[in-house]
């Protein structure tokens, strides 16, 4: 019956494919680093001063962002900024301040002539620093550069903007202050030999179970993942098929042969089981060969072949017992089909397939482990990413294997007490 549905093959086999192909393509981006693309973003200049010209120009120099002050000619207001990004022309604009640079030089000089006071003892000579330049500085207020983001925006790219756009002013700042107290210094020598970079730097290290270091990209995380939505989704037709013998009277005629109910549902286990690891052999070879095609990253196996498969099998057959306990349990395929639709998307949603676990409220977090699905997706996980073997997955291979053996248990013994009433 299933090889004669030329309808149900699509959507059990070509669906899945494009499915990951479509969430893989989408989601590429953001898996790349951000030099990788481009982002235009306007910059609206009112201080016209030293640091503003400093932003520009650190702007211009990062990868990443392409700084636009102009538009038809003439300079952009804040009020046609804040136009453009409402109107999502942009993503986003920066406002730098009036009397940004005159201000925070004020401040920094007097802050330095305290400092040099303090440990000279009185001994600065030029008195318009120490008396003056305090009584102006007391005036100045702190500065607010304003950033514009248009409101469809998510808050982990508003979060990454503001991280980069405060790095560059803190480093320009940084530069002022060493200018600032070479100028104070009033000596012949230099400062130029003074150090001005970053002491302290920052090494990514992705670990993983086998030792090696995992660059994580779009494939190694799309695959697993909606490759498992794809098994799960094969509750939808099996219950389905399960509830339309009942209703067709199929089911009776089968229960008049010598065979236990355990044999009729076992059979359609077995089928089903085999169109699983078909789904997953076929993405898997999709996610080396054509992927690269499509300008994807390439899909790393390695050594861990014989584990996925392990992984996959204990998730088709999880999939499977709870399409069985659903197509026992359900009478009608009006209940089935929208049930268990509304059930896989549930179930996905709070194992993390759609957001990752680690983001959720400890609530949710909670309630995700309860989800054969992040069982499954926890496997993949440590085969693809952690570069786990076979006991680092075991936990959750025997949670998957013990939900399928619970629930065909229950609809075994719910089919018997419903046979004798």
């Amino acid at each position: 019956m299933l090889v004669r549905d030329l309808g149900g093959l699509i959507i059990l086999f070509v669906m899945p494919i494009v499915l990951v192909v479509t969430i893989t393509l989408i989601q590429d981006s953001t898996f790349k680093s951000v030099s990788g693309s481009t982002i235009d973003i306007l910059l609206v200049d009112l201080d016209k001063g030293k640091l503003s010209e400093e932003i520009y120009k650190n702007f211009e120099e990062t990868p990443f962002l392409n700084p636009i002050s102009t538009a038809e000619g003439e300079l952009i207001t804040e009020a046609q900024a804040s136009y453009m990004v409402a109107s999502g022309t942009y993503q986003l604009a920066v406002i730098i301040p009036e009397g940004l640079s005159r201000d925070l030089n004020t401040q920094i000089t007097k802050n330095i002539a305290d400092i040099l006071e303090e440990f000279e003892g009185n001994a600065i000579q030029d008195t318009t620093t120490a008396t003056v330049v305090p009584e102006i500085a007391s005036k100045v207020s702190a500065k607010e550069v304003t950033i514009y983001f248009d409101p469809i925006t998510q808050e982990t790219f508003r979060s990454a903007v503001i991280a980069t756009v405060d790095k560059l002013i803190a480093s320009i700042e940084t530069k002022t202050v060493y200018q600032a107290f070479e100028k104070e210094m009033g000596t012949s020598r230099s400062m130029e030999s003074f150090s001005q970079g970053h002491f302290v730097q920052y090494k990514q290290i992705n670990p993983s179970l086998s030792g090696e270091a995992i660059i994580p990209n779009s494939v190694q995380h799309n695959v697993p993942a909606w490759t498992l939505f794809a098994i799960f989704f094969m509750v939808l037709p099996l219950a389905l098929n399960i509830v339309h013998e009942k209703g067709q009277g199929t089911f009776i005629r089968l229960q008049t042969t010598p065979v236990h109910y355990l044999t009729i549902i076992g059979g359609k286990a077995v089928v089903f089981l085999g169109v699983s690891i078909v789904q997953f052999t076929m993405i898997l070879l999709f996610g080396m060969y054509l992927f690269p095609f499509l300008g994807l990253p390439f899909l790393v196996i390695g050594d861990a072949l014989g584990v996925l498969y392990v992984v996959a099998i204990a998730s088709g057959l999880a999939s499977i017992g709870l399409a069985i306990l659903l197509g026992t349990l359900l009478s009608t395929a009006e209940q089935a089909a929208p049930f268990c639709a509304v059930l896989v998307v549930v179930l996905a949603a709070i194992g993390g397939v759609w957001v990752p676990v680690f983001v959720m409220p400890k609530g949710m977090q909670m309630i995700a482990k309860i989800s054969p699905m992040n069982w499954g997706l926890e496997a993949f996980y440590d085969c693809f990413l952690r570069k786990g073997d076979f006991f680092s997955i075991l936990p959750e291979i025997s949670l998957l294997l013990l939900f399928f053996i619970s629930t065909v248990t229950i609809a075994m013994l719910y089919h018997e007490k419903k046979k004798k009433v």
